[in-house]
């Protein structure tokens, strides 16, 4: 904010110095439009005093005077004469010398001039009131931006920060100026949506560890069981084929409740990932393919790929058009990286009353045995090796396009791979 007042209290010295340079150099130019029209008086009133009368005088030549008047000596008695002599009426200024012929005294020479050819104050007043309507502008511009703009944006620039070091608490004020209202509302919900997140997650942890208590003191059971018939057969307890084979029976059977506690711990880290939430709804193609297409064609220009988008009806579609474009952005990722960098092409058809959405991209096939796994979580197939990635944008996809009531499921191709989404 120093710095900006700074420039608030530059742009306000340069007018006053273009002001006052503007000034200084009108008036140099009122002052020797001044010695201008007072050399031709001087020239003429020496022409006069030479012994050239007034009236034989051509002014033609000269710029400023106009016209020369005199009063005779022996008429300067007559006051109707001398109140028509010293009466300016004409336009302009005038000056009135004494007139002397051989250093005697004649009578009075007027000398009018026009005084708005030469005049500049008309000039400096414009131009100096011109220079402080652009000053009030810029300085009001300048105010404007800092009280509307600037200041409120130092007041909501820290809130990034806070939300980045999980600071969550308190209330986001909102802004009456219309810049920043939607921008603090919006930071105001992610504030709250990653509280509810925060919240939900140290919700799931606790289960977690509840869970894993639980499940660790159920399994202490059957690990005890397995140990003492593992020992007794170690140790030849058991003197009968059939005491021996009822304690193997025994161990298998707590190995296989063992097995569904894994399971479970299996099953309940999965809905740790599988935390989706989906709110059912109703949007149409176009919006859907206007927010693709204004995502990605940006994109793929700079990659130098070709994006393809086809022809389709503008129908309206069930699901969550916000997790829908999460499946895109997961889906495009994934021909980002693994396809050739040639060509995108995303068709769209009808089959069993079904909406399908087809995103295909130019590159080598998957193998048969990656291709049987691409929808696993953690899966990362052997082209992937040198890419980042967690193995979970497919499996993601499908969990979020299932609980639209919807699926998903891939094309192997020779040149390339497709994605069908199926919009119920």
């Amino acid at each position: 904010m120093r710095k900006y007042d700074r420039i608030l209290a530059v742009t306000v010295c340069l007018y006053l110095l273009l002001a006052l340079g503007t000034g200084q150099i009108l008036y140099r130019m009122q002052e020797h439009r001044d010695r201008e029209f007072r050399v031709e008086i001087n020239r003429l009133y020496h022409t006069i005093s030479a012994g050239t009368r007034p009236e034989e005088v051509e002014l033609s030549g000269f710029r400023d005077v106009y016209r020369i008047d005199s009063l005779p000596l022996a008429d300067a008695a007559d006051r109707e004469k001398s109140e028509a002599f010293y009466s300016d009426e004409s336009n302009g200024g005038s000056v009135i010398k004494p007139w002397y012929t051989d250093s005697s005294l004649k009578g009075y020479l007027r000398f009018s001039y026009r005084e708005e050819n030469m005049s500049l104050g008309g000039v400096m007043v414009t131009v100096q009131a011109g220079l402080a309507l652009m000053a009030a502008f810029v300085v009001g511009i300048l105010l404007y931006l800092k009280y509307r703009v600037i200041r409120p944006f130092n007041r909501v620039s820290e809130l990034p920060y806070e939300l980045a070091k999980g600071h969550l608490k308190g209330e986001v004020k909102q802004e009456k100026n219309r810049y920043f209202g939607d921008f603090l509302w919006g930071i105001g919900q992610l504030k709250d949506t990653l509280e509810v997140t925060k919240k939900r997650r140290l919700e799931l942890e606790k289960e977690k560890k509840k869970m894993l208590l639980s499940l660790s003191h159920d399994m202490k059971t059957p690990l005890g069981t397995i140990r003492l018939y593992g020992k007794a057969l170690e140790q030849g307890l058991y003197d009968t084929e059939e005491k021996k084979c009822h304690a193997a029976r025994q161990i298998c059977a707590k190995a296989e409740e063992i097995e569904g506690y894994v399971a479970e711990i299996i099953r309940s880290s999965k809905e740790d990932i599988l935390d989706i939430r989906v709110e059912m709804g109703e949007f149409y193609l176009e919006e859907l393919v206007k927010r693709v297409a204004d995502t990605y064609v940006e994109k793929c220009a700079v990659r130098m790929m070709e994006l393809q988008i086809g022809r389709y009806e503008n129908r309206l579609v069930r699901g969550d058009i916000d997790r829908v474009l999460e499946v895109f952005d997961n889906v495009m990722e994934n021909a980002f990286k693994y396809g050739d960098g040639r060509r995108i092409e995303i068709s769209f058809y009808e089959e069993d009353f079904c909406q399908l959405i087809r995103i295909f991209n130019t590159g080598e096939a998957v193998s048969e045995n990656d291709f049987n796994h691409i929808f696993e979580s953690f899966f990362r197939g052997t082209n992937s090796l040198g890419q980042q990635g967690s193995g979970l944008g497919l499996y993601i996809c499908r969990e979020i396009m299932r609980k639209m009531d919807g699926e998903v499921f891939a094309e192997r191709e020779k040149d390339g791979m497709g994605i069908v989404l199926v919009f119920r």
